[in-house]
């Protein structure tokens, strides 16, 4: 089976279809990359790190924390910056700030090898999820990290979205 990657944020997701949608993508291995493992509302607990390793244990999804390619302090700072100029609320931003983007491929992808990174994910790891918090790819780091794999190892990166609740596209569990 050939190497897939998702991306998927917590904002938008209840618990019951954060975890279907990554049934419904057949994810094998949840790849958390967020510095703090912890999102704010009773809505989003399911998405705390003990709750959320939990869960993906009892459903054989294994899970893996990459702190290293968290946004440091500093390169977030840049974001929050750009979004006090634009009175921009985090969870209502569309993109990231040119600033941001810099920041974040100068500390956190210069020396980034994609086929190193996939070669510690092992053989066990074929469709692998990058887990971040924002529900917009384009305004999560997440989307940087799928577009550098796109370029180093010319997979494509599928987005996992948030349905709203009202749809009848909900993914099965």
């Amino acid at each position: 089976m050939p190497l897939e990657f998702v991306t998927i944020g917590v904002y938008g997701w209840d618990a019951e279809r954060f975890f279907a949608a990554l049934l419904a993508a057949e994810v094998d291995t949840f790849c958390d990359i967020r510095a703090r493992r912890g999102v704010r509302g009773a809505e989003y607990a399911f998405a705390n790190s003990a709750r959320l390793q939990a869960r993906l244990a009892e459903l054989g999804i294994r899970y893996i924390h990459r702190r290293d390619l968290a946004p440091s302090l500093e390169v977030r700072s840049q974001q929050s910056a750009a979004d006090r100029v634009a009175h921009t609320a985090k969870r209502q931003r569309a993109t990231l700030s040119p600033a941001f983007v810099e920041a974040y491929r100068r500390e956190q992808l210069r020396d980034f090898d994609g086929t190193a990174f996939v070669a510690e994910l092992g053989t066990t790891a074929h469709v692998v999820a990058l887990c971040c918090v924002e529900r917009e790819p384009a305004a999560c780091h997440r989307s940087l990290l799928a577009d550098r794999l796109t370029r180093d190892l010319a997979l494509p990166v599928k987005h996992l979205l948030p349905i709203p609740l009202n749809s009848a596209h909900t993914p099965p569990i």
